[in-house]
């Protein structure tokens, strides 16, 4: 065997072993063995290796039988510092946590339409240079920085290449980034980075296939295959908010007419109770908003909609069948496992739920939705910035440059 062929052998062979530990720690050599199915001797040398470097410690644990103590592997949780960026449209978000992804620090900020392009990631550095000093001063070493962007990224090269809702063209961040931290910096469209997130630490934690959906400002999909997420070609995979649905409807902020997401979401739903209430007189509604239109949001509707007010419930259930008969198409090519729904749709699931699962199971092909399972996130402002975090714990555990 050549030289290189046992150099790819032998990472192959310490990612299985990392993702082991992940997965089933604590666990004895004789076990990662079994799992992994290699040789006891492979796993030692590895093993040994991997505690050299830091990353993985035993701890003894004694059997209630007589004998030796069992030597227990684990990952160890001082092994590094991971940092998780997500850039959305009004907020910049940043996470520190250590090499078993608990959070150690973390900071949410608004920002402002005012801003410009460079303002706000400038003021994303200052908070990346906050969480390295907490790490320095906890002895931790950097491993790498996630990063969450709302649009079209080229992930082999790290660019953004247009984000509509921000208004962000051709930004280098990868190499702005690489150039200022000097550490491996991981870019990569936010809905995808939310779908490793749920698959590293949600709902659809080590579902190999699933779908998930997310809805803000707008929606944004990353689709799961076997244990891995969907790219495609240049890596724009999974932008399925822009799949035409309406040719005669709004228009996207992508230029297009009636985008999936001009139909669904917080816009969509706000959309429809305006126009209701402009034709139609709901006095609680307008004192709620003190009879400005424009005071009207998302989360008021919902509330109302939960309490029975008939224009609100009538504007989510319309939106729940729009986004059921899209997911009916999404089972229908991939054939997924589980259907994560999250954003903003997480606010209304109590609406939405049965709505969207009657819509799937009337509109997918048979065969399709069976032992299909539908589940809302149980992380809402913090899935992309988990992600963030597993896009870099992904890249050390499985051996797997991306760049």
């Amino acid at each position: 065997m050549f030289t290189g062929d046992q150099e790819k052998v032998r990472k192959v062979n310490r990612s299985l072993i990392l993702n082991t530990l992940r997965l089933h720690a604590p666990v004895s050599r004789a076990q990662v063995a079994n799992i992994t199915g290699l040789t006891r001797g492979t796993v030692s040398n590895i093993v040994n290796s991997l505690i050299e470097e830091g990353l993985v410690f035993e701890d003894q644990l004694q059997d209630s039988k007589v004998g030796r103590p069992s030597i227990l592997l684990r990952l160890r949780p001082d092994g590094g510092a991971v940092i998780g960026v997500e850039i959305g449209v009004d907020f910049i978000s940043v996470l520190l946590t250590n090499f078993v992804a608990e959070p150690l620090w973390e900071t949410r900020v608004k920002t402002s339409p005012s801003q410009s392009q460079t303002d706000i990631i400038h003021q994303a550095e200052t908070y990346i240079e906050q969480a390295l000093d907490i790490a320095k001063a906890q002895t931790l070493r950097p491993l790498g920085i996630g990063v969450g962007l709302p649009g079209l990224v080229n992930v082999r090269q790290g660019n953004l290449i247009m984000a509509p809702n921000l208004h962000w063209t051709n930004v280098p961040l990868r190499l702005m980034w690489n150039q200022r931290f000097h550490l491996p910096i991981y870019i990569d469209n936010e809905a995808n980075l939310s779908t490793l997130g749920e698959y590293y630490f949600g709902v659809a934690r080590n579902t190999d296939n699933f779908i998930y959906l997310s809805s803000g400002i707008g929606l944004g999909g990353g689709v799961m295959i076997d244990g891995r997420l969907f790219r495609g070609a240049n890596g724009y995979g999974g932008e399925i908010g822009h799949i035409q649905r309406d040719s005669q409807g709004e228009q996207c902020a992508c230029g297009r007419i009636g985008c999936w997401e001009t139909l669904v979401g917080p816009r969509a739903v706000l959309r429809r109770v305006r126009n209701e209430l402009n034709v139609k007189q709901d006095t609680q509604l307008l004192e709620a908003c003190s009879g400005d239109l424009d005071n009207l949001t998302f989360e008021l509707i919902v509330q109302f909609a939960l309490d029975g007010n008939a224009i609100c419930r009538q504007a989510m259930e319309d939106v729940a069948v729009n986004l059921g008969v899209g997911i009916a198409d999404l089972v229908n090519i991939f054939n997924p496992q589980m259907i994560v729904i999250g954003g903003a749709f997480i606010a209304g699931k109590d609406i939405l739920y049965s709505i969207i699962e009657k819509t799937i199971l009337s509109n997918a092909l048979q065969p399709s939705v069976e032992n299909l399972q539908i589940k809302f996130s149980e992380r809402t402002a913090e899935a992309c910035v988990l992600g963030a975090v597993a896009v870099v714990l992904d890249d050390i555990l499985r051996e797997l440059a991306i760049n």
